[in-house]
């Protein structure tokens, strides 16, 4: 008595379809997790280095340098102490002179997310089209430097970036160069703060090793 195989059943593709579809979707929202995660983590790591605002202020710990070397010399230890606190007043100057100027916000907003979307978290497999048009990776990167060197040498943003630093940096030199550290524990071990370029790499690197944990998707991370 022969036996007669199983029917085969058909197999649909949609699923497997869809679900390549929607992979560099998931890909890009594990790349933004993994990029802001990163900038939470640096940001906890760095306010937890911050110093009481109390020994910052103390109008008892301000005298007058006797040399411009000991105001030096003051700058360094302050710096080196209070590097946090100087970091978080340079940033709030920065804010308040962007909120301040709500046009100049909005060009700085708009060059930051076209960096984001139309090049560093966009995969590799997906060119970019706009009004029909398909443009490169070297034209996308060429038009983003041009558009970037018009926002910051072409407009106001550049000279308010500038302005806001500078007087940032003019208070944190005179506070540091006035105020007398002698009674600050500067010999105490501190762990060691990752810079900007250190955080940048980072993040840079948990965003790649995100996109890299789906196959055939890749980012320019």
């Amino acid at each position: 008595m022969s036996s007669s195989a199983p029917p085969v059943l058909p197999v649909s593709t949609v699923s497997t379809v869809q679900s390549a579809e929607s992979q560099p979707d998931v890909v890009a929202a594990s790349v933004f997790r993994a990029f802001f995660n990163h900038i939470n983590d640096y940001l906890r790591n760095g306010l937890s280095q911050r110093r009481p605002w109390a020994e910052l202020t103390d109008r008892s710990a301000f005298s007058k340098p006797e040399s411009f070397s000991e105001a030096t010399l003051r700058l360094r230890k302050n710096y080196s102490y209070f590097r946090v606190n100087y970091l978080f007043v340079v940033g709030c100057i920065l804010a308040f002179s962007l909120l301040s100027h709500p046009f100049s916000l909005l060009l700085l907003l708009v060059l930051l997310l076209s960096w984001i979307f139309l090049y560093l978290f966009r995969p590799v497999d997906q060119p970019l089209v706009i009004f029909g048009r398909t443009f490169s990776d070297r034209e996308t990167l060429g038009s983003l430097i041009i558009f970037s060197v018009f926002v910051v040498f072409l407009t106001s943003v550049g000279s308010l970036l500038i302005s806001a630093i500078m007087v940032g940096f003019g208070l944190v030199c005179a506070h540091g160069a006035f105020r007398a550290p002698e009674d600050l524990f500067l010999d105490e071990q501190e762990p060691a703060t990752p810079g900007f370029l250190s955080f940048l790499g980072g993040a840079a690197s948990n965003a790649a090793a995100a996109a890299a944990a789906t196959p055939g998707i890749a980012t320019r991370l």
